[in-house]
């Protein structure tokens, strides 16, 4: 089996020693190469050269971001059966999709179950979300969330402040200053489901590929818990960005229950797509990274859209 170690040297929880631990445990299963990312985009264009060059596995070592840029590497050219398998190893923060997979958050550990995976030739085909954009730029594929609003605001907000460690501390600050000082006037959104009439005056709109739909520190956050990688999109969407109405969805989003609920929610759950459009230019982001503003946003579910050693 030929395999391509992509590693995030900058990620929260990378260090030399254990990329070096990865990289040798991994040697001793596969022929294995090694590339160390230094700049914003280097893994989807390393993952990408994999599936030229007739890799069997893609082996992503970082957080949530690069798991995100080597996905859409993979699928530059869209799903195939012949495409490399993908492989994780959580060096991030948060590692939703790791963890969401049922990996291990320390990665010695989450390396073993990678190579029992390989020894036991083990995969797992996932359904993922893909964001198309009225900016023009090249659709993005996402693992396991994107939104509209505020959180995309959030996620502005982080990645101007973060150094190396994008710690959960820093994510909650930030989701608190711009839900006090937005910056801007709250968006007005429109929603668009197939087989139903327009639903206007939303003011935040999530999408889900899986459940959770993040983590606060090991706490869960479920918007739409029967999402899941072998259905379609979830959308948890508020008409209101009142105080009562933002604390309470949290809370019961900090529920193990599906107790989501409200007349000021719109929720679907497993829907094949839907689109989002914007009086004025709002901030969109998918899986943690920020896409730039638009007024309309196309969001889809494509069933089995990629294999994962798991």
């Amino acid at each position: 089996m030929r395999a391509v170690l992509v590693v995030n040297p900058k990620a929260t929880a990378t260090t030399p020693g254990g990329r070096d631990v990865l990289a040798h445990a991994l040697a001793s299963a596969v022929k294995l190469d090694v590339v160390e990312t230094d700049y914003r985009g280097h893994a989807q264009t390393a993952a990408a050269q994999a599936a030229v060059d007739g890799a069997d596995l893609v082996v992503a070592h970082g957080g949530d971001g690069t798991v995100n840029e080597v996905v859409n590497g993979l699928l530059a050219h869209g799903p195939r059966s012949d495409l490399p398998a993908l492989g994780v190893v959580p060096g991030g923060s948060a590692n939703v999709f790791a963890r969401a997979l049922g990996l291990p958050r320390n990665p010695v550990e989450a390396t073993h179950v990678l190579l029992r995976a390989i020894a036991r030739n083990r995969t797992r085909r996932v359904g993922l979300g893909r964001v198309e954009t009225s900016s023009g730029a090249t659709p993005r594929w996402f693992t396991f969330n994107a939104g509209v609003g505020w959180d995309a605001d959030v996620v502005e907000r982080v990645a101007r402040k973060r150094g190396k460690k994008a710690t959960t501390s820093l994510y909650a600050r930030s989701a608190l200053v711009r839900y006090v000082r937005p910056g801007r006037p709250r968006p007005e959104l429109a929603l668009h489901l197939p087989g139903e009439s327009p639903i206007e005056g939303l003011r935040l709109a999530f999408v889900s590929n899986t459940d959770p739909w993040t983590y606060l520190n090991a706490r869960p956050i479920h918007l739409n818990p029967g999402c899941t990688f072998e259905g379609g999109l979830g959308l948890f969407a508020l008409r209101s960005m009142s105080v009562p109405t933002v604390l309470g969805a949290f809370q019961r989003a900090m529920s193990d229950k599906d107790r989501q609920r409200g007349r000021r929610l719109v929720r679907r759950d497993d829907v094949p797509g839907l689109v989002v459009v914007a009086k004025e230019p709002v901030r969109v982001q998918c899986d943690g990274d920020l896409l730039g503003e638009c007024t309309r946003v196309e969001f889809s579910s494509v069933a089995d859209a990629l294999a994962v050693v798991v």
